[in-house]
């Protein structure tokens, strides 16, 4: 027995000899503030408490040894407190997906007591214990400053909470995110509630000749083992090709070290994972096609039997490539690679599923498409899709990462196997083994131009590792292909992209879809032309900038909303003044698209429902930390005239709104897009006098399809591969020893919603791209990552974040609601590129592959020089399936 006071309040409990006191915490005492989303790793700071009157990280902290302890979470700070945090964090528009708040809210009220001016500095320090993979670091430091100022006093001002198109509203959840008092999947319980955890493969080719679940069963508190015979329906899903299993079988073959062998349900979590530890498998391990060579050998063994290793070829040919490059009076050749990224947001996978008492479900799910969620869990369990309900709990973070299913099905087939509500989640560990990460690729380019520096012509060729699985990857190198000539004009295309599949983990959707590669390229390519002509590089941009009336890569002529020239010219008085100053520099433009496009028929569907003196808004798109539900809100009240407090925003199957995933910058193109008819048809009905009160039960639909883009390649007059098109361009400054000292970006994003939130969107974009560029990679072997420790992975911190300069230029897209487009992902597509080529203007090195870790600018960053503390051994937890395999199979 451990006694200690929480909140003021003497506990006692009987700890496992294992166990935290975030686990304590969170299942001993009901205390979610406190988040996990490393454990035991101690590395994200989402878990922090104030133990003894410091701030620590509980998920390193054995309850056993805090016996006398003193502990205080957000739950136990007084009223004036909590609105004090509440206050600053949403008046400084601090969350993006929420996750990472309680915890940075709490630091800053302690550091705030023992600080009560707190330094930039001083702030960054505390910061670097959290890990915000949003990248919201400059606005939590102006909330932490908020904090103390509120503490010393002083005047804070309030967040907005009222307004329609333009003005920067609060996040709708923000204050209650900042107290830890928003409920995530995981913060989730139900009377009668098991939890439950999966077993995944210690091998990422091997044949699974025997499960042994005798043990397992054997543990009291274990209710259930699901297996692939106890799937009663399809037992493979995915979004594009139904080739991923929810479970490998015996006699099949593992084809990544993500595969789910099995899933166990049981009283606790704690049992939950004993017992999945404790199922013997016996392998015969086979060697893992772990590179695109060999896959694309002849005779090498198929990655996913009756497949192809090439998932996907997509082709661009425009013009005489051949006698456009011999006729240019300047060529560059390279090749260029990017590594593998792991998204790292920081809440992994989790799902809730309960019998709903007529044979059906109902799903929690953080899902990008919980349409795709339904549809894909209803396969699995031969249910009717109408006796799955699933209901969205907005994300900790997705960046693409959770667009494809993951462990959704399995709570789900618990649930139906032991008539109880069952909880999964993922650790971090098994999180980063099993969704789809950044495509690695190898990117061969040829660029030409004549003495003008006009660019004549491109060739390239493009090669993926996708992976596993199929997920998504066919459409990411799609997309890269679309995107390989970057924001300029070229007359003459030549373009080939393959995904090819290995046994390495699958790669998919991740923020940016295959742009930010071959624009790391296509803007090197266009700097190196820069040397060879003796042009600025600014000014040679300016003459290559895609304007109205010009093709893209695709051969889509631009008819509207093209900006892009307006965002050099933004720039160019700091560019001028930096050069001036004798700083190195680096530019790089950047196009993306907003909407799927290439064929796809897309769709905004929305309802809003009147009832109880309030309107809900109902629409297909995940809210994942971009800002969706606040800016559907500003659009509804625009619409309107009603004030943004009435309004209520959620997303489930209820009404039929499936729009697929949320992918693509389209949620506020399309979702946004149908709010606002379906709030027109609201005005009209408010506009003779009605109140909402009078409304009562009316509900007012928008079912809105685009249906006049065309597949990639079509042999047609006028090709339109996309809706709309963000353009973008950035400058990284650096100091005169080739560390980042500032970003700029001007973006063009059609119609400012929120600024606020536009901007943060923008400002976390690049912190993701610079570590992108300078220290990110899920470096794998033999299929495995080759570390699962969280800090080793690369995503920087708040000292690692630069000043950002946000500019704003508004070429209004006429598909889009009041001209918005979506800006979501096109923050951190030139961001590589900018940094490279700022680094050659420091020390004349062109770099070509990402991470550069060799420069100054890496070397400068605080995840650069990992802790030197111990780490726990990576894979440590598969020794018991490994030594099965060895000793029981001699392979």
């Amino acid at each position: 027995m451990v006694a200690f006071k929480c909140n003021g309040r003497q506990v006692v409990v009987e700890p496992r000899d294992d166990e935290s006191l975030l686990e304590t915490l969170r299942a001993r005492l009901g205390i979610m503030s406190v988040k996990d989303g490393c454990r035991p790793q101690g590395q994200c700071g989402a878990c922090l408490a104030i133990v003894a009157g410091h701030p620590r990280v509980t998920c390193t902290l054995p309850t056993a040894n805090l016996e006398g302890q003193e502990i205080t979470t957000l739950e136990g700070l007084s009223e004036a407190e909590r609105a004090d945090l509440a206050r600053a964090f949403a008046g400084a528009s601090a969350g993006q997906c929420g996750f990472c708040v309680p915890g940075v809210a709490l630091h800053a009220h302690a550091l705030a007591k023992a600080h009560p001016r707190p330094t930039d500095a001083e702030v960054h320090r505390a910061l670097d214990l959290h890990l915000c993979r949003c990248g919201a670091y400059s606005r939590l430091t102006e909330a932490v400053h908020r904090v103390a100022q509120a503490r010393r006093g002083e005047a804070v001002s309030a967040p907005t909470r009222q307004g329609g198109v333009g003005v920067s509203l609060a996040r709708l959840d923000a204050e209650p995110a900042a107290l830890g008092a928003r409920a995530y999947v995981a913060d989730l319980v139900r009377p009668g509630m098991l939890y439950a955890a999966v077993l995944l493969s210690a091998h990422a080719r091997a044949k699974v000749l025997a499960l042994d679940l005798s043990l397992a069963r054997s543990l009291p508190g274990v209710r259930a083992i699901a297996t692939a015979a106890d799937v009663p329906g399809e037992r493979f899903h995915g979004l594009l090709e139904r080739d991923w299993p929810l479970f490998v079988a015996e006699g099949e073959l593992t084809r990544s070290a993500g595969d789910v062998l099995a899933a166990v349900a049981a009283d606790d979590e704690a049992t939950a994972r004993a017992a999945a530890a404790a199922i013997a498998v016996r392998y015969e391990v086979l060697e893992p096609i772990v590179t695109t060579t060999a896959a694309l050998a002849e005779g090498a063994p198929q990655i996913r039997p009756g497949h192809d290793n090439v998932l996907g070829r997509s082709s661009i040919r425009r013009g005489d490539v051949s006698a456009a490059l011999a006729a240019s009076a300047h060529v560059v050749r390279q090749t260029f690679r990017t590594q593998r990224i792991e998204h790292l947001f920081i809440e992994t996978e989790c799902a809730l599923a309960e019998p709903d008492g007529s044979g059906g479900l109902r799903v929690y799910s953080q899902g990008q498409g919980i349409f795709d969620d339904r549809d894909q869990i209803a396969r699995a369990l031969a249910l009717d899709p109408s006796a799955v309900h699933v209901t969205l709990v907005p994300p900790g973070g997705a960046f693409g990462g959770k667009e494809d299913l993951t462990i959704q099905a399995h709570a789900a087939l618990l649930a139906k196997l032991t008539d109880r509500p069952v909880h999964l989640a993922l650790d971090r560990e098994q999180s980063i083994r099993m969704h789809p990460k950044r495509h690695p690729l190898e990117l061969s380019y040829e660029v030409g131009c004549d003495e003008r520096g006009r660019l004549t012509a491109v060739r390239a060729r493009l090669v993926g590792d996708t992976g596993a699985y199929a997920s998504v990857g066919a459409k990411v190198l799609e997309r890269a292909a679309g995107h390989a000539c970057g924001a300029y004009r070229v007359p003459a295309v030549d373009i080939e992209a393959l995904a090819v599949t290995t046994n390495n983990p699958p790669c998919g959707a991740m923020r940016g879809f295959g742009v930010p590669q071959v624009t790391f390229a296509m803007e090197s390519c266009v700097d190196m032309l820069c040397e060879l002509t003796g042009i600025d590089r600014l000014q040679l941009r300016l003459d290559n900038a895609l304007s109205v009336g010009d093709r893209t890569t695709s051969g889509q002529q631009l008819k509207t909303s093209v900006g892009l020239v307006r965002t050099l010219l933004a720039i160019k008085p700091r560019y001028d003044e930096a050069v001036a100053a004798g700083l190195p520099v680096g530019l790089a433009c950047g196009i993306k698209n907003s909407g799927i496009g290439n064929g796809v028929v897309e769709w905004g569907r929305a309802r809003i429902a009147v009832s109880g003196g309030r309107a809900t808004l109902f629409n297909g798109y995940t809210e994942m930390g971009q800002g969706l539900s606040t800016v559907l809100v500003q659009i509804a009240a625009e619409a309107t005239g009603l004030p943004a407090s009435v309004f209520d925003v959620l997303t489930d199957t209820r009404y039929p709104l499936a729009c697929g995933q949320t992918t693509g910058s389209r949620g506020t193109l399309l979702g946004g897009h149908a709010i606002l008819v379906a709030a027109r048809k609201l005005a009209l009905a408010l506009s003779g006098g009605a109140t909402l009160d009078g409304l009562e039960g009316a509900v007012f639909d928008a079912d809105e399809a685009i249906t006049d883009t065309t597949p990639l390649g079509s042999d047609v007059a006028e090709p339109k591969t996309h809706t709309s098109y963000g353009f973008a361009t950035q400058l990284c400054v650096l100091d005169k020893d080739g560390t980042v000292a500032r970003f700029v970006a001007a973006h063009d994003v059609g119609r400012v919603l929120n600024p606020a939130q536009c901007e943060g969107q923008i400002e976390g974009s690049i912190v993701m791209g610079l570590g992108y560029a300078l220290t990110e990679e899920l470096a794998c072997e033999r299929g495995l990552p080759k570390t699962l420790w969280l800090r080793d992975l690369g995503a920087l911190r708040a000292s690692d974040a630069p000043p950002v300069e946000v500019l704003f230029v508004e070429e209004p897209q006429p598909e889009g609601p009041y001209g918005a487009k979506g800006v979501g992902e096109i923050g951190l597509v030139p961001t590589a590129a900018a940094v490279a080529n700022a680094l050659w203007a420091h020390d004349g090195r062109r770099r070509t592959e990402l991470p550069m870790r060799d420069s100054a600018a890496a070397r400068a960053m605080s995840v650069a020089h990992p802790h030197a503390h111990a780490r726990p051994a990576p894979h440590a937890h598969l020794a018991h399936h490994a030594h099965s395999a060895t000793q029981k199979e001699g392979t």
